[in-house]
């Protein structure tokens, strides 16, 4: 069904222009407190960390995604003239903000976890260390971003663990929380191993294969569906799929194999029909009866219409002759689990760690590192959360990637990137490779992080 492969990767390319290029585009109590901090002289330097508190049931683990737009935010967060008039307009700001903001420039340091990388509850996957009101300012931003990449590639790590070897794209666009949900989770669900999608501004963007079909509408436009097919067929005659259930699908699936042995003299070959309405599981036996008593052994048969993991394991388990899936609003807006319950937070400040008691919302102090054990195996064995000063055996998984505002290397491919989210869903302990509700994996608190915990404490106390 491949219709276009862009070999470029331009990886963190913009989105084009929308609210997501404004430095506006955060929560009022940014600002609030930003006016707080400078009234009072509060610009010593803070560490912030983005975690998750905890994981959602059904989700055994996550995938860390959305740096690339992370680190394009920090870098070219800029407030124009017309927004520091309207923030002016508004009575609520002094001028000492307002001139704050009109040179603002990030200029702190970014740890983080390379997208692609597994992580579990209180693993902070981004370390932001930087002039407190700068790091207040971008929580906002920075949490809208990671968390809706990470959350659909966690997603689509799920589907692509339950179909190996299937040809998974997105097809999610038109149902997306508009159009940068849209956009991003193309990306993301292609770093977690999704063979493309089928937006076209993120086969422009970021260099994602882009496929598509038909729709209903084109077979209806015509008398016939067979002229509709050959005419389709004529058109478009590369990567030709022909959509077959718009009326007897068992029935079309007769049509285009008369249809496909009429155009082979001629070079045309159909590789593959789409189903997207029925008893798919029944109706793809059908046709890949159909298609092989035919003679058209190579035709493929791809699946869509409302996909999500409970089809996708259904197809497995019943055998279902399914080559590829298309998968739509399930994935773009992770419908089972549309949210994380994931934080931003301050660590420390002005050189002394700083820790939230809040219950059920406590956090560890101090900036920290996450050092992932292997077994003998090579899979993952359990991790090891400490204080980043601390030596833990292990490999470290948050690294720098930003200092004083500015990258330390080049962006990696997309291809890097997707290989490196392989590696890791490969290494993932069976259980949780086999997606088991029961499953669970050790994330170990090391004894200098307890400590500084309760020394923390005894100070506030």
């Amino acid at each position: 069904m491949e219709e276009i492969v862009r070999p470029a990767e331009p990886g963190a390319a913009p989105a084009g222009a929308g609210p997501g290029d404004s430095a506006l585009l955060t929560d009022l109590y940014q600002l609030n407190m930003m006016q707080a901090y400078l009234d009072r002289g509060m610009m010593g330097t803070a560490v912030f960390e983005f975690f998750t508190r905890k994981l959602p049931s059904n989700r055994g683990f996550l995938m860390a995604a959305g740096l690339e737009q992370a680190l394009g935010y920090l870098e070219n967060l800029r407030f124009t003239g017309s927004e520091i008039e309207w923030l002016s307009s508004t009575g609520r700001f002094r001028r000492n903000l307002l001139d704050y903001l009109a040179g603002f420039r990030f200029t702190g340091d970014v740890h983080a976890m390379p997208e692609g990388t597994v992580f579990f509850a209180d693993e902070p996957i981004i370390r932001v260390t930087a002039p407190m009101p700068e790091a207040q300012l971008v929580e906002t931003r920075l949490i809208n971003l990671l968390h809706f990449e990470s959350l659909i590639a966690s997603k689509a790590a799920r589907h692509v663990l339950i179909a190996p070897g299937k040809q998974l794209v997105d097809f999610g666009l038109r149902r997306a929380h508009a159009a940068e949900a849209g956009l991003l989770a193309a990306r993301a669900s292609y770093i977690a191993g999704y063979a493309g999608t089928a937006s076209v501004l993120a086969g422009e963007r970021f260099g994602i294969p882009l496929f598509g079909t038909m729709a209903h509408s084109f077979v209806q436009a015509f008398d016939s569906e067979m002229a509709a097919f050959e005419a389709f067929a004529r058109s478009r005659p590369q990567n030709l799929t022909l959509l077959i259930d718009t009326y007897d699908t068992e029935a079309a699936a007769g049509k285009v194999v008369a249809l496909a042995k009429r155009l082979a003299p001629e070079g045309i070959e159909v590789g593959a029909v789409r189903l997207d309405s029925g008893d798919l599981i029944a109706l793809s036996k059908a046709v890949r009866r159909i298609l092989d008593e035919g003679g058209c052994q190579d035709i493929s048969i791809f699946a869509s219409g409302g996909l999500d993991d409970k089809e996708l394991i259904a197809f497995r388990d019943n055998g279902a002759p399914i080559d590829g899936m298309g998968i739509g609003t399930s994935l773009t807006t992770s419908s089972d689990k549309p949210a994380l319950d994931c934080a931003y937070k301050l660590e420390e400040y002005d050189g002394l760690p700083r820790r939230k008691h809040s219950p059920g919302k406590a956090t560890w102090p101090g900036r920290k590192q996450v050092w992932r054990q292997y077994g003998p195996d090579g899979r993952m064995r359990g991790d090891v959360l400490s204080l980043d000063a601390d030596t833990v055996r292990g490999e470290p998984l948050l690294v720098q990637v930003l200092k004083d505002g500015r990258r330390l290397g080049p962006a990696p491919a997309l291809s890097e990137i997707r290989a490196h989210a392989a590696k890791n869903l490969e290494r993932l302990p069976e259980p949780l490779r086999r997606l088991d509700p029961a499953a669970t994996y050790g994330v170990t608190v090391a004894e200098p992080l307890i400590a500084l915990a309760a020394e923390t404490d005894r100070r506030i106390a």
